[in-house]
């Protein structure tokens, strides 16, 4: 076991962090009672923010980056986890408040590991990640809600992104019509992964209720993108939103709400057991995205921030993934 390794290390900058590769020891991980080996870690928007300073994201300086990460236990202090069993991170605070998964090995506690489903592999829990967990926990809530193939068209915003890019897939996967919204020119990326059709947002109307055309949405973008899906969405339909690349702020009518029972539910994806392992499950069967190969773009971590200026400036499209060592 090497003692002393890369990681990407985010360092206190004013009220922000700056992100770098350092040398890391064992010695100096959080502590817990599993050691992981990392196979891969996700590159998500919110590690881009963190790294490049352009976020408030990190809350304890100095931090190992990353929000995810799938790997193998090395070391157990659980007899739930043993050494051997492959595990995937995320949530609870990772890469945020304690070392993150843009390392080589992470140490956590045993309650923060999801052991890998059967039907699943480490590259393709990596794939779908925290990104293809909140699209599974959006689909979970908005099913609860009334949605169900064959009610109408499903819009998904933010669509080349690694949450959109896994909702399209996910929701033709279905049986739904899925829409994809992106501003972004297709070269039939996004047709390959299920849409039947891409379309960019209308310029403002002005109105408080347009054409309804949606049974449901994902929103991965917030802003004026979500302010036109509310408008936009059919008597009862469901919107699902979580992003905010699009801004903060909504401005918007409650004519929606109360002329067509339209329901805007907010996605907060650092769920807890049993909910967690229930979505797994989802994800390694009627969930499990197709054509994962086509959303995947695996790096080494010395591209690493090459990467989060292109994710800052909406330069990528699906999943990017650090692959540290081979499965």
């Amino acid at each position: 076991m090497t003692r002393t390794f890369e990681a990407y290390r985010i360092e206190q900058d004013g009220k922000v962090g700056r992100g770098g590769i350092v040398p890391v020891s064992l010695d100096g991980l959080d502590e817990g009672d599993l050691l992981v080996r990392v196979l891969y870690a996700g590159v998500n928007y919110k590690d881009a923010l963190a790294g490049t300073g352009r976020g408030q994201i990190v809350r304890r300086f100095p931090c190992i980056g990353g929000i995810e990460a799938v790997g193998v236990v090395a070391e157990s202090g659980t007899d739930e986890l043993p050494p051997g069993t492959t595990v995937i991170l995320h949530g609870y605070g990772l890469g945020v408040a304690r070392d993150g998964g843009l390392s080589p090995w992470v140490r956590v506690p045993g309650a923060f590991a999801t052991a890998l489903p059967d039907g699943m592999t480490a590259l393709e829990a990596a794939a779908i990640g925290v990104a293809g967990h909140t699209v599974a926990m959006s689909i979970d809530l908005m099913e609860l809600n009334g949605l169900a193939p064959g009610y109408g068209p499903v819009a998904v915003t933010g669509a080349t992104g690694g949450t959109g890019s896994l909702a399209v897939s996910m929701l033709s996967g279905l049986g739904h019509e899925v829409v994809a919204v992106s501003r972004k020119r297709d070269d039939g990326f996004l047709r390959r992964l299920g849409a039947a059709d891409v379309i960019a947002v209308p310029e403002e109307s002005g109105k408080p209720l347009d054409t309804a055309r949606w049974a449901g949405a994902i929103d991965t973008t917030g802003g004026a993108p979500l302010e036109w899906l509310i408008r936009t969405t059919k008597q009862n339909g469901v919107i699902a939103a979580f992003g905010n690349a699009a801004g903060l702020e909504l401005s918007m009518s409650v004519l929606p709400f109360i002329l067509r029972g339209v329901r805007l539910i907010g996605i907060n994806a650092d769920t807890r057991p049993p909910l967690r392992e229930r979505l797994w499950q989802r994800l390694a069967t009627n969930l499990k995205p197709r054509f994962i190969n086509d959303l995947l773009n695996i790096i080494d971590i010395k591209q690493l921030p090459e990467v989060m200026d292109e994710m800052i400036a909406g330069r990528t499209r699906g999943r990017t993934l650090i692959r540290f060592q081979p499965e």
